[in-house]
């Protein structure tokens, strides 16, 4: 059966070639574009900004005072058409901001299913999101950033464009990023940002057991804390773990990184506090 129809307030301004499926509700002075697509049952707060090509997928909500879809702040963008794509799930708090992709990028700037963007967090354009991220108050993605599932930026973040930041990692707050962030791994500071080595209570919350957690000690222990330069210390993990499906993530980020990867270690740092 069909499900409810569209509720629109009275004082905002949907496009009557907008796309709002079952369910969904716009709130008071709200801009919804021709362009904009709405899934079943996503909701908007008031004062919510919606242009361009933007897809927001079902069950999403967007805070009050949000923007998306506007033009990327790409000094060499000519108004090509470009686009956002939210899937399903996704809640984003006041103040949120995300642009549209650019032609020379991917022209897309993507986020995944059920993350959660907190206040005043701004995604740049062509940035990629996964799946169950969490991007705390005020963290900042520069242009082509990649965050990939499970990860979660603490507030007022800042990261540097093309930057990744892999599976499961944590990137403390008011931390600078300009290199990527290893997946499993915690880090932060500024200037340089340091490897505060597992994300130990992020994968045990994620159903981590001693087995799994036991052996990304053992890789960490040869990739960050060994004698061993990088190259070496993947032909050792490579040697070592040859059936790893964790080292095998672990080294094809490494391998592909682009920025370097953060490696530096905090000093002092007690590996059996873990």
């Amino acid at each position: 059966m069909p499900g409810p129809d569209p509720v629109v307030h009275p004082t905002a301004t949907v496009h009557p070639q907008a796309q709002l499926e079952s369910g969904v509700f716009v709130g008071p002075y709200c801009l919804v574009g021709g362009q904009v697509a709405l899934g079943r049952n996503a909701r908007l707060e008031s004062h919510v900004v919606l242009e361009g090509l933007t897809e927001i997928g079902p069950d999403c909500r967007i805070g009050s005072h949000s923007v998306i879809g506007t033009d990327p702040q790409d000094v060499g963008d000519k108004g090509e058409e470009t686009r956002v794509e939210l899937g399903a799930g996704n809640i984003l708090r006041e103040f949120v901001t995300i642009h549209r992709g650019t032609a020379r990028g991917s022209g897309v700037t993507r986020l995944g299913d059920r993350n959660y963007l907190m206040a005043f967090v701004h995604v740049g354009h062509d940035c990629r999101i996964g799946n169950e991220t969490i991007l705390t108050q005020g963290a900042t993605l520069g242009g082509h950033v990649a965050v990939e599932d499970f990860a979660n930026i603490g507030g007022l973040c800042g990261v540097h464009q093309f930057c990744r930041i892999g599976r499961y990692a944590f990137v403390g707050g008011a931390t600078i990023l300009t290199q990527d962030v290893a997946p499993f791994s915690r880090v932060a500071g500024s200037r340089p940002a340091r490897f505060l080595g597992l994300n130990l209570v992020g994968l045990r919350r994620q159903g981590f057991d001693k087995d799994r957690l036991a052996a990304l000690k053992a890789l960490f222990n040869i990739l960050f804390y060994s004698d061993l330069n990088t190259g070496q210390a993947v032909e050792r993990i490579k040697a070592e773990f040859p059936s790893s499906e964790d080292a095998r993530e672990l080294l094809a980020f490494v391998g592909s990184a682009k920025r370097g990867f953060i490696k530096k270690v905090s000093d002092p740092w007690d590996r059996e506090s873990d």
